[in-house]
Order: C-alpha cells, then sequence, then structure tokens
C-alpha cells in the first residue's frame, strides 16, 4: 500500500491491473483500517479514472461469492448513494412496487454509508436476517417478487471496508461501485448516479456489458429520480433530459423527501410510503423511478402505462403485500 499511496500522492492514476489487484489485497484483508482510509480519501480529492473504476469493479467480481437465480427475468433499482440529500429509501421503495405489477427485482444494497439509512438498514429493522442462501433467494423471488443481496456478503472487499466507510461517514468510490457488482449480474437495471461524469462511465460500463440499462440523475443532484428537477435520463438508446411535469407528477421539494434523523423514522416513512400513507411527494418520486423500472424490463410499454402500473400496485396493496410477504420469508423463525 505504501507504494501505491505513494504513486496516487505524485497524481499518477492506476492502471487497470493495479487497481484489480489492489482490491484484490482489500478483499484478502491486506491492509489496515488507516491504510484503507488514506487510499479511500486520494479519490475524494481527485476523480476516479475508468480504468481504476473498471479495475476496482473486476476485482470484486472476480471474488464475489455466485448466486445462481436461473433464467429468472428480473432488475436490480439502486443508486449510489453519497448524494449527500439524506432522502428516504426511495429505490427500496420502488423495489417493491415494482414486484407489486409482478416483476421480479433482485437487489444488491448495503448499510448506509454516508446517510441515515442504506437498504439494508431500512430492511433490518423489519426483521430481515441477511442471508447468502439461494434456496431462501429463490422461495422470496417466487413468493415475493424480490430478494435482497447483502453486499458484504457476498463480497470480501466490500465487508472490509465497510468499518472504514461508516467512520468516514462520506461518499467515497465505493459508492460508484455498489450498483455495478450485484453478484448475480443482472441483466437489466435502473442505476442512479450523483453526478453527469458517473453517469458517462456507467453508460460506457453497461453498454459494453450488454446490459440493458436505465440511469437516472437529477440535475440538482439525487441519484435517483427526485422530482425536486428536471432529470437525466441514459440507455443505450441515448439520452434524454425530462421533468416532473412531462411525466404528468409534481415538482416537489427537497423537504419532501426527507428520510428522518433516524433509522426508526427513516423505518415509518418507509411503511407509510409502501402503504400508500406516503403523501403525493414521496409517493410520487417512488411511482416516477418504479415506472423507469418498469420500462427498462419491458421497453414496448410506456412511461404513463408503467406509472398507472406502479399507482395501481400502491394503492391496491400489492407492493405492501409483496413486502410483507418478503419479510416473512427473510426474517428470523
Amino acid at each position: 500500500m505504501k507504494q501505491i499511496l505513494g504513486k496516487l500522492f505524485e497524481y499518477r492514476n492506476l492502471t487497470r491491473d493495479d487497481a484489480r489487484q489492489v482490491m484484490l489485497d482489500i478483499a484478502d484483508g491486506r491492509y489496515n483500517d488507516e491504510q484503507l482510509a488514506a487510499f479511500m480519501t486520494v479519490f475524494l480529492m481527485r476523480s476516479i479514472t475508468l480504468d481504476e473504476l473498471q479495475g476496482f469493479r473486476d476485482a470484486i467480481l472476480e471474488r464475489r461469492r455466485p448466486v445462481d437465480l436461473g433464467d429468472v427475468r428480473a432488475i436490480d433499482i439502486v443508486g449510489t448513494g453519497g448524494d449527500g440529500k439524506n432522502t428516504f429509501n426511495i429505490s427500496t421503495a420502488s423495489c417493491f412496487v415494482v414486484a407489486g405489477t409482478g416483476r421480479k427485482v433482485v437487489k444488491h444494497g448495503n448499510y448506509g454509508a454516508s446517510s441515515v439509512s442504506g437498504a439494508s438498514n431500512v430492511l433490518e429493522t423489519h426483521g430481515v436476517v441477511f442471508t447468502a442462501d439461494n434456496d431462501t433467494f429463490i422461495r422470496s423471488l417466487d413468493e415475493s417478487g424480490v430478494c435482497y443481496l447483502h453486499a458484504p456478503l457476498f463480497s470480501p472487499a466490500l465487508k472490509s471496508v465497510g468499518p472504514v466507510r461508516k467512520a468516514l461517514g462520506v461518499r467515497t468510490f465505493f459508492n460508484m461501485l455498489g450498483p455495478l457488482v450485484n453478484p448475480t449480474r443482472p441483466r437489466h437495471q435502473l442505476l442512479g448516479v450523483y453526478n453527469l461524469s458517473l453517469m458517462r462511465m456507467y453508460r460506457y460500463i453497461t453498454q459494453r456489458d450488454g446490459i440493458n440499462c436505465t440511469i437516472v440523475h437529477s440535475l440538482d443532484g439525487y441519484d435517483e429520480i427526485s422530482l425536486t428537477s428536471p432529470f437525466k435520463v441514459a440507455t443505450s438508446a441515448g439520452e434524454s433530459v425530462m421533468t416532473p411535469e412531462r411525466l404528468g407528477l409534481p415538482r416537489v421539494t427537497p423537504g419532501d423527501l426527507y428520510g428522518g434523523e433516524t433509522i426508526t423514522e427513516a423505518s415509518r416513512i418507509f411503511d407509510d410510503v409502501l402503504g400508500g400513507r406516503g403523501g403525493e411527494a414521496r409517493t410520487a418520486c417512488v411511482l416516477a423511478n418504479a415506472a423507469y423500472a418498469i420500462c427498462t424490463l419491458e421497453p414496448e410499454l410506456s412511461l404513463s402505462d408503467a406509472l398507472l402500473e406502479a399507482r395501481e400496485a400502491v394503492e391496491s396493496g400489492r407492493a405492501s403485500e409483496s413486502f410483507r410477504r418478503f419479510v416473512s420469508i427473510n426474517s428470523r423463525r
């Protein structure tokens, strides 16, 4: 690590192979917390390169714990986090709305490192016990429409850096990696990013890998469709800028999306949204993200039809029922 840090401090970039080897060493536990903190801090002071991002990703996927879900047609819905907005769990709620429409979701997530509540926090608060059991995943997917992969169980590197990321409490390059290293290698993804340069890198990587991917970024900085501003959408077909009004949805304020001061508060907001009690602003935000996920799975469907399906999943109680079944299958017995 001393040599690597020396290279970085001299403003030199890592090659893809260098980055891969560093991440393999992190996975093998060869560095202490102080070294990891110094390494992560470098990338807070300068942008990561495409080669570095790909090399880190190569290593994580190389060492991942495999998951076999067969040929199921499913989507991952996930944001990078690290946008500093402390929103409620928008992407996680969107997963259960999509499942409530009868589609399948394979979500990869983690604890929040720079926000109050990540996906793993809100699920754990409801009694979910994280597992790497393949049979449980298949059952959860069949019966609830969602299976959840808690990232540290599938990546030694992500497990190794967890305490340091939490102690730093700021966005690191691991935020960039999370959405790219789902161990199931899903062929469909809705990915939210916190800036446009990362959108370009994600688009290059997912297109190269043949992933049917929709990448979104709200132009006021959110790593999801927040409806607080116009937002950019990138797919294999091109890029566009959308507004809430073009979707027929209200423009909301940052305060509408606030996730609370505690995990308990974040969990209550999450329940209210899935139960149809979240209020117009929060519900609209989740519906927008769910609709884009549905259209990623089924490009022939119009956004307006996808929005109708998502709204019906919430208002009929099917989204909430999907979550109830998920918790029942994945909690302590």
